[in-house]
């Protein structure tokens, strides 16, 4: 990839605290003692791009408490521009606590009911923002029914007027919604309004009701969809266009820590992307040579960081990779 100058990527969404154990192998209820860490799959997006050295900024809403405050440093210690953070006293920064399984894997417990971030609206976007912005990223975690919703509505259709990228990941987590019929509804809702969509093996089914990619890429690519990415953990990753597709290995490595790790695959594969110039009217001509090794860099990005705790901190610089 070819140094050129590059637009400053955008995330819309929740920036929280991860609370993580200190101890593994045993169930949320068993653990001990947690250390908070700072997460949210979006802010996780904007950390991999700034690893790596891109210019990411995050749209979001913290609490007025000391919690809003570690986050707010750490991306301003990392370099997530945090032109775009409010701050609100109607709400708590959000929390989520999270134990990790032997095997690298996580349950969780999340504290938001509110939190700060869900109370964003969308007054609270503005157009100017995505004028020099290359991409927007989104998730699926902060489009329940609140005004955070609506605000991610506005900044889609920002983007869009901008010319910008929109990327989609569902990041599914299904203890924040009350049915999972809502959450596959939301989907099916945003997932069209996205020129790149992300999903991994563990969701497909949950949302396409097929067990195979290819049988369920036609409803995939739906409205603007141009770029499907599938994520299969350490069986490697593919991704199709209507004209292509491409397949990349995963890296066998032990996993100390899975948390963040899809975030980061996203974050590394738009970082790879935007350095070489793509805009939205090529991804349906991006070539097999072109996406087999922006596949290999993202998976070698994600198995670097699962040898390490933590999310925005385990993610590899470029010099690292």
């Amino acid at each position: 990839m070819e140094e050129g100058s590059m637009k400053q990527l955008l995330a819309i969404g929740e920036a929280l605290i991860d609370f993580a154990p200190e101890e593994t192998g045993k169930e949320l209820k068993d653990v001990s003692a947690f250390k908070p860490k700072v997460g949210g799959a979006p802010a996780n997006v904007c950390g991999a791009y700034v690893k790596l050295g891109g210019e990411a900024a995050m749209i979001t809403q913290l609490g007025d408490d000391p919690f809003g405050d570690k986050i707010v440093e750490e991306f301003q210690n990392c370099g997530i521009r945090c032109d775009y953070v409010r701050r609100t006293n109607k709400a708590n920064t959000s929390l989520a606590f999270v134990a990790l399984k032997e095997d690298g894997n996580r349950e969780f417990s999340f504290y938001r009911k509110p939190g700060a971030d869900m109370l964003m609206e969308a007054k609270d976007v503005d157009a100017a923002w995505f004028q020099d912005a290359d991409a927007l990223h989104f998730c699926s975690v902060s489009l329940g029914e609140f005004p955070m919703k609506e605000a991610h509505r506005k900044a889609i259709d920002c983007a869009r007027r901008a010319g910008c990228m929109i990327s989609f990941d569902p990041n599914i987590r299904l203890p924040l919604w009350e049915n999972p019929e809502a959450l596959r509804n939301v989907i099916w809702e945003f997932a069209p309004m996205a020129h790149v969509l992300k999903i991994s093996d563990e969701e497909l089914e949950f949302i396409t009701g097929k067990a195979d990619i290819k049988e369920a890429l036609p409803r995939l690519f739906a409205g603007n969809t141009r770029l499907v990415i599938y994520t299969k953990g350490a069986d490697g990753a593919e991704c199709y266009t209507e004209r292509t597709s491409a397949y990349a290995d995963g890296q066998k490595v032990k996993a100390v820590d899975t948390t963040g790790a899809g975030d980061g695959f996203i974050g590394a594969f738009l970082f790879c992307m935007a350095k070489d110039g793509v805009e939205v009217d090529q991804l349906a001509s991006l070539s097999r040579e072109q996406l087999e090794k922006y596949l290999a860099f993202a998976n070698k990005f994600c198995a670097k960081s699962i040898t390490k705790y933590g999310a925005i901190a385990s993610y590899p610089t470029l010099t690292e990779m």
